[in-house]
């Protein structure tokens, strides 16, 4: 796994692919883009590239644990 390059969740770029999955959430490449497939994942897809814009990954995270 790659270190968090980020230091604060502001300085994360507006549109996250697979790897800022990653390193956000800790996990590998491989759950990143599990992640991305998935139903319920706020998943932009654009050809083949496969993007989250921040504020929806935000609002994901924050309905996985009932906020």
């Amino acid at each position: 796994m790659k270190e968090n390059s980020y230091p604060s969740f502001e300085h994360l770029p507006m549109s996250l692919n697979a790897e800022d999955i990653s390193k956000v959430l800790n996990i590998s490449i491989g759950n990143a883009y599990n992640l991305l497939h998935r139903e319920d994942f706020p998943t932009i897809h654009i050809g083949k590239r496969m993007i989250v814009p921040r504020d929806r990954f935000f609002e994901w995270m924050d309905h996985q644990i009932g906020a």
